[in-house]
Order: C-alpha cells, then structure tokens, then sequence
C-alpha cells in the first residue's frame, strides 16, 4: 500500500487502541494491542507520517532509533535486591527502568499528555544481543520489568532485507504478534504531502515529467545508486534557502542529496531550464491579468514539458497568494475564543486589561511549547499558533495603560482590521486564481492543462481550502466540464475534508 493508506490503516488501529469501556478501561489491554510494524524502502515518509499522525489525532509522540540502542539502555542496568520468602532471604537480580520506558512517563510528566505513540525505528536492525529483549518487547511491551503505560501504542519501522544489511529476518512467532503493514514509494501520493510542506515548484514539476525519478535504488559497480523521498524534501529545503541568500544551485550541490549520478545531472539542467521559464514568462503578470502577447503565443505553442513547467509557476504563484489568507482564517477562529476569554475577564472589578492578555498569552505559549515538546503539534500548526501568539503580543502593548472599556474597543478594533486585511488579500488571491484560469483558457483550449490545473488545486491544501471557503467560479466551472461524474463526487469530499 502508500503511505497514505498506511497512514489510514495506522490512526484506525489507533482509534480501535483507544477505546474504552463503561469504566474507563481500554478494550484491548496494552499487552494485547500489536505493535505495528511499518516495512518499507528507505526515505519513502514512514517517520514523516507518525508525525503527522500524531498532530491529526493530538497525542504524544516518542521516537527511537533502535540501531542507537545497547541491550542495557534498552533493558535497564542490573541491581540487587535483597528479599524475603516466608522468612527464606536472598539477593534478587532486577533492573532499573529503561530509558525507553522512562522517557514515555517523562513526556506524560512535562506535557500531560496522557496517550501517545511510542514510534521505534529500524526495530529489524538491533544487535544480537538486544534481539532477545526486542522480542520480549514485542510480545509483551515490557523492557526488564517496565511496562509501556496504557494509553501508548507502540509503532515500529523497518527497511527490507535488499535496502539494509543489518536487517535481522523475523521468525514467524515474531511476524504473529505484529500488525505489519507494507509501504511501496507513490509520487501521486507524495505530492499532496509536498504541497503542504511547500517543497519547491521545480521539484514537483520535474518529477511530474519524470516521475519514474521519483524513487529508485540500483546497484552498480561503484555500490548503491539511489533517490529517495527524503532526498527530493531536503534538497527543495536547500534550494529555497540558497535562493533566498542568492547561492548559486548547482550539479555538485544537487549530487549531495540525488545519489544517483543520471538523475542528479537531469534534474540540474531542469532546474536551469526551470529558472529561464520563471524569467521568461513573467508569472506575476499572469496572475495579474496582465500577461503581454509575447507570453501568450509563446506558451501557446510550447511543448507539453514546458507546459507543465509553466503550470507548476503558475500554480506555486497562487499558493504564495492564498497561503496567508488561509493561515489567518485558521488563526480567526482561536483567536476570538481568546477574546471573549478576554472580554469576561476585563469585565471584573479592578481588572487590568494588559495583565488579563498577557496572562492569555503566556498560556499560549506554554501550548506551542507542549505541542513542540509532545511532537503533537505540526509545523503548520506551530506556525499558526505563532502568528496568533504574535497578534496577541501586539494587542497586549496596544492597550498598555488603557481601562477595560477603552481596552475592549482597541481590541475588537484590532480584531477587526485583522479579518479586514484578511479579506483584502482573499480578494486578492481570489483575481490571481481568476487570472490563472483566463490564461489556461486563452492558450490551452483544446489541450489538457485546464485538467491539470483544476486536479492540481484539489490536490493542494491551501488552494483546496481557499477555494472551498472563499470559492472560485472558474474552478467550479471547468470541475464541471473536465472531470466525468465520479471524479466530481471524489474531488468535492477532499475539499468537504479539508474544510471541517
């Protein structure tokens, strides 16, 4: 399966995990809920999704590397105990807590987060002498004789046997009390996740042309050739900070990250080839109505790769545009729960409107501090709850020295020319989308780019969300005459989805 299905199959186990019955017990005892056991290539988005799993479903989230591990930090040291039988004494070997074990009860002490997601990576590659224990582990969830509190699920990853020497095969008594799930590398599928983590424009187009580049190991007579997932995501991170500090981008950078000799060396003219189209067609002028002639034939008689290149643009430039608008409808709707806090408080006698707000915003930041420390918050959602924090800060110097009355009117004010300034750049975005499909229609008319367009819209979280709250007439208007009836249904409940 993908990793989305993976994905699934993981947070259904987790919900059937969690539940309780009429006294508050889980259904199925710690012991009995099999760990499960993600196998799959390397880089392909196992760690990236427990992440996300974890801040979907709001637990904590606690993750090991299992090669880093020796038997006796897995297990815990020895100690002697001395005991009493029915008056027959002796000395009794036992073992302090594992530092695994102890980190879990830590992170429930410093976040009160009470259930969480205890994720051991590469869990096929232990040493031989702490193969035993995993065993153990597995079976049991107990290290020496320190049990995983309830309400933690473990989850497990592992690489196959051609992707990892080290890898130890499982017995059949092992593969018997593990949930495994296997996961195969899907570009189609990566691309929503890519989206939402903004990898940049020319590593989505690239591979949308050449999307066997994707994924691939080879051996060869030099070793191992090989592209991954993980290698695509770090190497969009550094394009977009080098651009950022005007560092050039070049072949010798691309190899660090695409160990793959032919697909680095493709992808490095592509991504040359990217910048001159970005150069070329002026894509702030599309989006602003104002695309020249010259533009317009141009793309109009383009090759399908350029195209597409050409789409990417197009598409990455909206998604610039939308992004802040729906960060901040995101952020409204905390927000005001914060300012009606502050409106009772600031209503009390003798109250002291800055203090009340930025007592408020401390509790804020002690949530983007759990969230952070539990892992149960994603970087989208550590983002927002920034900008929150930040408008919050504002608010708070605002109305330094002012009484409640006063206070209540900056404050919903304020508010106010947040919302309003929100609305500006809907309208904004909302033209810019606009403008993007008047383009496609002038000059792929006949041609399946408008397909593309609506598709990769639907695919990506801020288009989608933008579009289902603030709509988008052309959208809606070529959904309808593109997709055949099921795909409609199909692209309708992901952005039903994306809006709850």
């Amino acid at each position: 399966m993908n990793i989305k299905e993976a994905k699934e199959q993981i947070k259904n186990a987790m919900k059937a995990y969690f539940t309780k019955d009429e006294f508050g017990n889980y259904v199925i005892p710690v012991e009995k809920q099999r760990p499960v056991f993600m196998i799959g290539a390397p880089g392909i988005g196992k760690t990236a999704v427990m992440e996300q799993i974890a801040s979907e479903m709001n637990v904590a989230l606690l993750s090991y590397s299992m090669t880093h591990h020796t038997r006796q930090s897995a297990l815990g040291l020895p100690f002697i105990v001395h005991k009493n039988y029915s008056g027959y004494e002796c000395d009794v070997s036992e073992y302090t807590m594992s530092e695994i074990i102890s980190s879990v009860y830590e992170m429930m002490e410093k976040t009160g987060v009470r259930e969480g997601i205890l994720f051991l990576d590469e869990i096929n590659c232990v040493s031989e002498t702490l193969a035993p224990v995993m065993l153990q582990f597995l079976q049991y969830k107990v290290f020496g004789r320190h049990r995983v509190p309830d309400g933690w699920i473990v989850v497990t990853a592992g690489n196959p046997p051609e992707y990892n020497n080290s890898v130890r095969e499982f017995d059949i008594v092992t593969w018997d009390r593990l949930k495994r799930i296997d996961v195969e590398p899907d570009f189609s599928i990566w691309k929503e996740y890519a989206y939402s983590a903004g990898i940049h424009p020319s590593v989505l187009t690239y591979l949308e042309i050449k999307s066997e580049d994707f994924y691939k190991v080879e051996s060869t007579v030099d070793g191992k050739s090989f592209v991954t997932a993980r290698g695509w995501e770090d190497l969009s991170q550094m394009i977009t900070l080098y651009e950022k500090n005007d560092i050039k981008v070049d072949e010798k950078l691309i190899c660090q990250y695409l160990q793959n000799r032919k697909t680095a060396k493709n992808f490095a003219v592509y991504y040359d080839l990217f910048n001159k189209y970005k150069s070329d067609y002026q894509i702030d002028d599309i989006l602003s109505g104002k695309a020249s002639a010259e533009i317009t034939d141009r793309a109009r008689n383009a090759k399908f790769d350029e195209r597409l290149s050409l789409l990417g643009l197009i598409i990455d430039g909206c998604t610039l545009a939308v992004r802040p608008v729906v960060d901040t409808d995101a952020v409204s709707t905390e927000f005001m729960t914060v300012l009606k806090r502050f409106k009772q408080q600031a209503a009390r006698p003798g109250a002291v409107p800055s203090e009340i707000m930025s007592a408020l915003t401390e509790e804020k930041e002690c949530e983007l501090k759990i969230g952070i420390k539990a892992g149960s918050l994603s970087h989208e959602g550590q983002r927002r709850k920034r900008i929150l924090i930040k408008n919050m800060q504002n608010m708070m110097s605002g109305i330094a020295g002012m009484n409640s009355a006063e206070a209540l009117k900056k404050t919903l004010a304020d508010f106010e020319n947040i919302i309003r300034d929100m609305k500006k750049q809907a309208a904004s975005a909302s033209g810019k989308l606009a403008n993007a499909f008047s383009f496609c229609e002038m000059c792929f008319s006949e041609g399946q780019e408008i397909l593309i367009l609506v598709t990769e819209l639907t695919v990506n979280p801020n288009t989608a969300k933008f579009i289902s709250k603030f709509g988008c007439d052309a959208y809606f208007k070529h959904n309808k005459e593109l997709m055949f009836y099921d795909r409609q249904k199909e692209i309708m409940a992901q952005i039903k989805e994306l809006e709850e």
